[in-house]
């Protein structure tokens, strides 16, 4: 009978913890995933500098290694009893293979291109992510998102292309460009997927679990790279960037976007990568790196303000508009 109420209790735990019906205020739920926005973009500009220090998929294992044993202490002691089941492990797999895809593609892609053309491709992926929640998860857009998903990718494609037609037409684009493009088809599934899998746990265990996956994932791509791996010259640089990502860009931004998920929606989670774009260039301007050729900044206007777009009309957990 105590087992019983114990497991009951932390049922209602892991649901007090998940659901957006805990009343959390819509304004609070946008200040926050603007704050993940900043701290993503930064994470841009941080894997531009380190991206050569280590390979992509070793740096990304160490990454993740930190955050999960980061995390750890606080998910045994708060969580101690939660045992996913079978169905659960492969549902956090397919939300982690999704983002370890992405961000394999991102560190290789950065040794080839930059960290405001990343930014500004990765605005593509709330079109494909609406398209991806529109078919499996019936998620309805509407004339006004679907207007600012197509501005998005067209302010997107602008920038990519450098406001030159020709190059689109002969689809004149770098090697980083293009795998990194390929990434965001992988990133787009990331928030429909945390919808389709999530069954009321807490959203700091399914963080938790997906960043365990993850590693799985990461140990297989990088154990053949293991072994070549100099440790000991690995600069200080390198290892700041990874302790930023880890704990910034991978345990704080993976909880704000998994509860916000639950509030807005996939879509208008992702649509907050539309200021990437913009706050890299601030990021940039601050560290003294300057200004990118004026042709692009028409393209990042219009990404930027394609997110207020997509933000109307946005729902509270009570079906109250915010």
């Amino acid at each position: 009978m105590t087992e019983q109420l114990q497991k009951k209790s932390l049922r209602a735990n892991a649901r007090r913890d998940s659901s957006p019906h805990n009343g959390l205020p819509l304004w609070l739920i946008h200040s926050l995933m603007l704050f993940a926005a900043m701290i993503v973009s930064g994470s841009f500009t941080v894997g531009e500098a380190i991206t050569h220090g280590l390979d992509p998929a070793v740096l990304l294992l160490v990454r993740y290694v930190v955050a999960v044993f980061c995390l750890a202490p606080f998910i045994l002691w708060r969580y101690r009893h939660f045992r996913p089941s079978l169905g659960q492990l492969g549902g956090y797999s397919l939300v982690s293979a999704s983002t370890v895809g992405f961000f394999w593609c991102m560190f290789e892609a950065l040794r080839y291109t930059t960290a405001i053309n990343t930014s500004i491709i990765f605005t593509m992926v709330p079109g494909i992510s609406g398209i991806y929640s529109a078919l499996f998860l019936g998620e309805r857009l509407g004339r006004h998102r679907l207007l600012a998903l197509f501005c998005g990718m067209v302010g997107a494609l602008w920038v990519i292309f450098q406001g030159d037609v020709a190059r689109l037409l002969t689809l004149d684009v770098n090697h980083g460009d293009l795998l990194f493009l390929a990434g965001c088809f992988l990133m787009a599934a990331y928030t429909p997927l945390v919808k389709t899998f999530h069954r009321q746990e807490s959203m700091v265990v399914m963080t938790f679990w997906v960043l365990v996956t993850g590693m799985g994932w990461l140990l297989l791509l990088s154990i053949p790279r293991l072994a070549d791996v100099q440790w000991q010259e690995v600069s200080t640089t390198v290892w700041a960037g990874i302790v930023y990502l880890a704990v910034f860009s991978t345990i704080i931004t993976f909880y704000l976007s998994h509860t916000a998920t639950l509030y807005l929606g996939p879509t208008r989670v992702m649509a907050y990568s539309y200021f990437y774009p913009a706050f890299v260039l601030l990021i940039n301007w601050t560290f003294g790196k300057g200004l990118p050729s004026a042709i692009i900044l028409p393209g990042v206007i219009v990404v930027s303000l394609a997110t207020i777009v997509l933000q109307h009309g946005a729902k509270g957990p009570e079906g109250v508009p915010g």
